[in-house]
């Protein structure tokens, strides 16, 4: 048996589809607190079914060209800094795969994909995982986003990798639908709260979402003078596109965290249920 038969052996289509999630991350601390927040997502892993793999995609792995993690043993990156000792004291032990990590690379044709020996699982990845699955049983890897590329490319990419939910890999947008760090009221950081422009941009993207216009989505400028506002980079907006690329036709989902925190950040996440 040949090494692409046997991963591919190993990736055998299973009867169902995987859900595929977006996730607002928000704080760091949501990683160690016992809030609205970290107990949705211990309840979201209670109601999907056990993974063979996790594919994660974390506004906080951006590099020039796409690479997916393929070490054995994935370190736990603090990547932030003024948070309690506490925070960088917690380490989540999940396994990588560097099998699945080539099956990943192969299945992506547009573009080539590094193995990347170095990075490890960022506080977009371990924050919400430690919450769903504190076992740390699951490999669990992530997918670079390549800074240089538009929102249509993401999108596009992640339509490739939508086989692997067929195959039991849940994948995971990790970012924030709203979010702009520098209007960040710090005072109202724990409150149910969002300026006026948050609030009707964040209303703007769910009905997109709701009305499957993904066209509008990807060029999202469009949308509203707000935009740019709620979206002054990329990085927190693109792990959504991707989760988009991912939907399947007819595919149930719902909105989950859904609210403002600090004026400028908004914690709405978004399931896609799967399909039998």
């Amino acid at each position: 048996m040949g090494p692409l038969h046997a991963l591919n052996a190993l990736f055998e289509e299973e009867d169902t589809w995987m859900p595929a999630y977006f996730v607002g991350h928000g704080s760091p601390m949501n990683g160690i607190e016992d809030n609205e927040f970290s107990r949705s997502w211990t309840a979201l892993a209670a109601s999907t079914p056990k993974p063979k793999a996790i594919l994660c995609i974390s506004a906080h792995w951006l590099t020039r060209g796409t690479a997916v993690t393929a070490m054995q043993t994935p370190q736990t990156i603090h990547d932030f800094g003024g948070f309690p000792q506490e925070l960088f004291n917690v380490q989540y032990p999940a396994p990588g795969d560097p099998t699945i990590a080539r099956w990943t690379a192969d299945a992506i044709q547009s573009t080539t994909v590094d193995m990347d020996q170095d990075w490890g699982l960022d506080h977009g990845t371990w924050t919400i995982l430690r919450h769903m699955y504190p076992n740390a049983d699951i490999p669990v890897l992530q997918l670079s986003i390549d800074y240089t590329q538009p929102p249509a490319y993401h999108y596009q990419l992640a339509r490739e990798i939508q086989t692997l939910r067929k195959k039991g890999v849940l994948i995971i947008g990790s970012g924030n639908m709203v979010h702009n760090l520098g209007m960040v009221d710090f005072a109202r950081l724990n409150e149910n709260y969002g300026f006026d422009w948050a609030l009707e941009m964040n209303d703007l993207f769910k009905k997109a979402i709701l009305e499957k216009r993904h066209e509008d989505l990807v060029a999202y400028q469009k949308l509203s003078k707000y935009a740019t506002l709620a979206i002054p980079s990329l990085d927190h907006y693109l792990p959504l596109i991707y989760t988009l690329g991912l939907q399947l036709p007819d595919e149930k989902m719902h909105f989950f965290n859904d609210r403002a925190v600090a004026g400028s950040l908004t914690m709405t996440s978004v399931a896609w249920e799967g399909k039998s």
